[in-house]
């Protein structure tokens, strides 16, 4: 019998399409599922007559694969990963890989490359973006763990990623351990800042200018023509003008109670551990934890007060503004996500390469748009670039966007509309171009209260001061804290 490339542990709807499109770019693939009702009906249904074998045990799936073995696992994140790692790696020999292409917390991939390693075998941490249809078509690919397993899953990874538009492979090497799954994380925070601040423009279409979902659908359908072109926008413009059955806009139908699976959590707090201020991508986590208090926001609704009704803005101006705001604020949760990444790289030492993981992210993935065709061209002009506001298109185009940012956000106070992302884009942005922040009277209250100590303007950076100012504190400092 003929060995198979590689080895696909987990039929989920995302196993059985990248096995599918594993299949379908020229490799032999073994399966197997815990369920074997899962295998027989994969094996006798979508995959019958392709070069796809169903195993029901998984020491004969090691056994039907080719040397070096190679599995992916596409299980559920967490326990279930640690469980299928223990049960392979006694039936694997030295030099085996296993492949984690889950939505993994980047400290477990860490964790688990440490442990297979140790039994002589090789892991791979990916993550793995494009949902249902880009695991069958080609997504975007961001593997990272032990660097001597990527020349034996690289052709393999390859093959089946999305290709850009200008034909590159929609995957590269990330780095060591957990950077492929820290570069997902980061990726899927991006994800949750675009998905709200495209949502704020819905609301404020709706609720400011009162258009009904058809017509704000046909705006996002003219914008995807342009520089707002994307995945995310494209699907906004389908979802907005799709209608029920009775022919009203489904969209109208859809509790206002957003779910989330937690990587864009999992970014904010390692943006906290990081001293990075990811404020937009929080805002947006944030966003989704309120939208999930329905029953007290009916309530607060009958009880607490607003403005005055505003008057609606013009229409056409509106729609220029907005689309101002909305591509300055992306600009803002790029720059904030790639500050974390450039952070993470120096403190785990991965020697992130940024204009690659923006090429990656050109096709397949959530996130896909023009846009990162200019975030890839800025950080391949400059590598060290330490913001990405500071490169000359996106500074000329913030600069640009700024009145209509200002204008669409000053008329979602005045109307009482929510816009959490919009406005600590543009907090952030003030901030960051601000010189002096008010930090200096924080910084007095601490060694007021705390002892914690203060730099001055008229001294070196790193030296630090105490005053006693009340006159009975003592010369006693704390230790300092620095960010």
């Amino acid at each position: 019998m003929a060995l198979s490339d590689i080895g696909v542990v987990g039929l989920a709807v995302m196993g059985e399409n990248l096995v599918l499109n594993l299949e379908s770019k020229g490799f032999a693939v073994s399966v197997f599922n815990r369920s074997p009702e899962r295998v027989a009906n994969f094996v006798e249904g979508r995959a019958k007559g392709l070069r796809i074998t169903g195993t029901y045990s998984q020491q004969d799936l090691v056994a039907s694969l080719a040397s070096p073995r190679k599995i992916l696992m596409m299980v559920k994140a967490g326990k279930a990963v640690d469980d299928t790692i223990e049960s392979l790696v006694p039936l694997l020999s030295p030099g085996d890989i296993l492949i984690d292409g889950g939505n993994s917390h980047f400290p477990d991939t860490v964790r688990r490359m440490k442990r297979v390693e140790s039994a002589g075998l090789l892991y791979i941490g990916t993550g793995v973006s494009g949902g249902e249809e880009g695991a069958l078509k080609g997504p975007s690919i961001m593997p990272g763990g032990s660097p001597a397993a990527w020349p034996s899953v690289q052709p393999l990874l390859t093959a089946i990623a999305a290709k850009a538009p200008d034909g590159t492979p929609c995957c590269t090497w990330i780095g060591s351990d957990g950077a492929g799954h820290f570069v997902k994380m980061a990726h899927n925070g991006i994800e949750y800042g675009d998905m709200q601040v495209i949502c704020e423009s819905y609301q404020l279409f709706r609720d400011l200018a009162g258009m009904d979902a058809p017509a704000i659908g046909g705006i996002f359908a003219e914008w995807n023509r342009g520089e707002l072109e994307s995945y995310l926008v494209e699907i906004t413009a389908d979802i907005l003008r799709y209608r029920d059955a009775d022919g009203q806009p489904l969209v109208d139908r859809i509790l206002d109670a957003a779910g989330q699976k937690g990587t864009g959590k999992w970014t904010s707090f390692a943006a906290m551990d990081e001293g990075i201020p990811l404020t937009l991508i929080t805002e947006a986590v944030y966003a989704r934890s309120l939208s999930a208090l329905k029953e007290e926001r009916v309530a607060a609704s009958k009880v607490l007060a607003g403005p005055s009704a505003a008057a609606r803005p013009e229409a056409a101006q509106l729609v220029a503004d907005m689309k101002d705001a909305l591509y300055a604020s992306k600009i803002v949760s790029y720059a904030q996500g790639f500050q974390l990444l450039r952070s993470a790289s120096a403190t785990y030492g991965w020697n992130l390469d940024f204009g690659a993981i923006a090429a990656i992210w050109r096709g397949g993935c959530i996130i896909r748009s023009v846009f990162l065709n200019r975030i890839t061209e800025a950080y391949r002009a400059d590598p060290a670039l330490p913001n990405l506001m500071l490169a000359p298109f996106f500074r000329d185009r913030l600069a640009a966007a700024q009145a209509g940012w200002r204008r669409v956000i000053a008329a979602a106070v005045a109307a009482g509309i929510p816009v959490p992302a919009f406005s600590s884009a543009l907090a952030y942005y003030d901030g960051y171009r601000c010189e002096n922040l008010p930090a200096n009277l924080l910084q007095g209250q601490r060694d007021y209260f705390g002892a914690h100590t203060y730099e001055r303007t008229d001294g070196p950076r790193g030296e630090f001061h105490h005053t006693d100012w009340t006159g009975h504190g003592g010369r006693t400092a704390a230790s300092t804290y620095t960010v």
